[in-house]
């Protein structure tokens, strides 16, 4: 009887374990939203650094004049091109997100951080405290040269307790 007791209170089987089952946990239902009428939709699967998630949802590229709420501006060195992100904290704590830190990779090699100018008048984030299961989805703008093409985004996801200053990245190709 004790030792029957003993098996029950450490949850141990006499038997052999039970094969293991496929998930079934339901899935949150996100309704899909149209992509802007000069964006590409991108189709690459979601990529990690650290505890950040980056989705990479749509790509506009050859935008030479953007428009704000209160301006109208034309690129500085020739076109703007919009990378529009969902960024998931898949950590137990909350991490300090810097926006301005995402680089785009061009095709030759070069990479560009957000251009400050646009991604103020365009009034996108740029540190974001995200807490744990927390989901934001923003555009990042930068302005490069007229003939540049985005090859990856690299991404910084935040300081964790492996990658404490996020010296680390990922580059997620553009697809």
């Amino acid at each position: 009887m004790l030792g029957a007791l003993a098996m029950i209170a450490t949850g141990c089987t006499a038997g052999p374990a039970p094969a293991s089952q496929p998930s079934t946990r339901p899935t949150y239902h996100v309704d899909p939203r149209q992509a802007r009428p000069d964006e590409k939709v991108l189709r690459g699967a979601a990529a990690k650094d650290g505890d950040t998630s980056f989705a990479l949802l749509g790509l506009t590229a050859g935008q030479d004049t953007l428009v704000g709420s209160h301006i109208e501006f034309e690129a500085k060195n020739g076109q703007f091109i919009r990378l529009r992100v969902e960024i998931t904290n898949t950590g137990r704590s909350t991490i300090s997100f810097d926006a301005y830190r995402q680089l785009l990779v061009l095709t030759d090699g070069s990479a560009v951080a957000p251009d400050d100018a646009t991604m103020q008048t365009k009034r996108q984030p740029q540190l974001i405290d995200l807490g744990a299961n927390v989901r934001v989805e923003f555009d990042l703008y930068y302005d490069v040269a007229p003939d540049a093409k985005a090859k990856a985004l690299r991404a910084f996801g935040g300081p964790t307790l492996y990658d404490g200053h996020d010296e680390e990245s990922t580059d997620i190709p553009i697809r």
